[in-house]
């Protein structure tokens, strides 16, 4: 079985895309939605829908296992419900106005910025796995 990356994406209509991102397989999957959670679900048909045509053609097919990377604005979305944009802020060092320029997708954020978003919430989740109750 292959590890394929699927990126997940916020359009300017606001819905969500998800593509594969590996050239090596003979095929391509996709998937929209309006949610990440729809977005996903028709991914995995769009896979298991091609994993059936290449069963019926007789074509040889590639297993993968999707690891799933998102977006800045997408991340922001998916996971409003456990952060705010002022908590976000305290974790990355990033202000709130800026963030919320990156959630309405107003401005896109540079690799730096990337970078700085994934270390403070990186950092933040080792802090929480440390924490032990009594």
């Amino acid at each position: 079985m292959k590890t394929v990356i699927a990126i997940i994406e916020t359009g300017a209509d606001r819905r969500f895309s998800i593509y594969s991102k590996d050239n090596t397989l003979p095929y391509g999957v996709i998937g929209t939605g309006d949610t990440i959670a729809s977005a996903k679900e028709d991914f995995m048909l769009g896979y298991e829908e091609i994993k059936e045509y290449f069963k019926e053609t007789g074509k040889e097919f590639i297993e993968a296992e999707f690891v799933f990377r998102y977006d800045i604005p997408s991340f922001l979305q998916e996971f409003a419900f456990a952060f705010t944009l002022a908590g976000l802020e305290r974790i990355t060092g990033i202000n709130q106005k800026q963030l919320g320029h990156y959630v309405s997708g107003y401005r896109k954020p540079s690799a730096k910025t990337i970078r700085r978003m994934e270390e403070g919430i990186h950092s933040f989740c080792d802090q929480l796995r440390a924490v032990r109750f009594s």
